[in-house]
């Protein structure tokens, strides 16, 4: 690893991102293809991540399907990776990211609410995760399978009630660690992203309300919110040989929100 090519590079791999019709996942998608990777995008809505895989194959000259799924469901599941195999070949990237946020108070929290982010969060992860790694190994070949978890992973919502989203990330990250143990023989190495505060589809909402952005931003000592491209650096990474030695980690992206 001799060069930035040899460090960085990602041609000659295939990944495939969930919850890639928005926000972090397309921007988890746009850097495995600007390092040259064949990339599958995977969300519920169809349109969205078939129109978005269109204008990564034209703009970085690499191989994009896209692909309309429920990730909580075991048959979509299965269908991913059938339809990802035929129009890519293996998945040796996997990018967990498709995640949802419900909020309200612990002790009226609804049980539906409840086990859908379990589902979402952390056992859909859990089950894709499964499937790329049996193959992977299956065919003697490494790969890396990053997890996107959140700053909640470790500490506690000063701004929002998130019960169910903290005991998740939590829980994934704790996940990547046992993954990245049972996994490193086979080369297969398991990480994960922690990002901060970050304006997206999913959260602009929350954070365009003045008193609550005045609260993200006095608690990042680098004093501002991040920017959704600010990911894109940890995910080459990650997906790349540079991190040939990283495995069982979680990479704060945050502004150092989780410093202090």
């Amino acid at each position: 690893m001799d060069s930035i090519e040899s460090l960085f590079s990602l041609r000659g791999h295939r990944g495939l991102v969930t919850g890639a019709s928005s926000g972090l996942g397309v921007e988890c998608a746009k850097a495995l293809a600007l390092a040259g990777a064949d990339v599958a995008l995977v969300a519920r809505r169809k349109d969205r991540v078939t129109r978005i895989a269109d204008e990564l194959a034209r703009a970085h000259g690499v191989k994009t399907i896209g692909i309309g799924a429920d990730v909580t469901r075991e048959a979509d599941l299965d269908r991913v990776m059938d339809e990802v195999s035929a129009a890519l070949g293996d998945v040796d990237i996997l990018v967990n990211n498709a995640g949802v946020s419900p909020t309200g108070r612990a002790e009226n929290f609804k049980r539906e609410a409840w086990d859908e982010t379990i589902a979402v969060n952390l056992t859909a992860p859990m089950m894709l995760a499964q499937r790329v790694a049996r193959r992977l190994i299956e065919i003697k070949q490494p790969g890396r399978i990053i997890n996107m978890v959140s700053i909640y992973a470790s500490v506690a919502s000063s701004v929002y009630r998130l019960s169910a989203y903290a005991a998740t990330k939590a829980g994934l990250a704790n996940l990547t660690r046992e993954l990245a143990v049972e996994w490193a023989g086979y080369g297969i190495l398991v990480n994960a992203i922690a990002p901060g505060w970050i304006p997206t589809e999913a959260t602009e909402g929350g954070i365009a309300k003045p008193a609550n952005k005045e609260r993200m931003e006095a608690f990042t000592p680098m004093k501002r919110l991040g920017m959704a491209d600010e990911i894109r650096g940890a995910v080459i990474f990650l997906a790349s040989p540079a991190s040939s030695y990283v495995t069982g980690s979680v990479i704060s992206v945050d502004g150092g929100y989780t410093a202090w």
